[in-house]
């Protein structure tokens, strides 16, 4: 049984192509289905926004996974 590090699992580019690809799918998804219901002329609703909002912010979030801006850009420590 091994046990891996935040490191190791951050710097694995398929487990975050992966990840991030099931996540702008899943937004896809989401989006199309909600527009799936505009285009058959029903009204818009506040359940419809709020699939809106949902698909884009799977979308933010599969892009973030993908791009990963927090190994870019590592904290500096200043000590106490």
């Amino acid at each position: 049984m091994s046990s891996h590090s935040p490191e190791v699992s951050r710097s694995c580019w398929s487990c975050r192509l992966l990840s991030g690809g099931a996540l702008l799918f899943s937004a896809g998804f989401v989006y199309r289905s909600a527009r799936t219901s505009l285009h058959r002329g029903a009204r818009a609703s506040v359940g419809t926004a709020l699939q809106l909002a949902f698909a884009a912010g799977l979308a933010v979030w599969g892009a973030v996974v993908i791009i990963d801006p927090v190994s870019k850009n590592p904290q500096k420590s200043t000590g106490p």
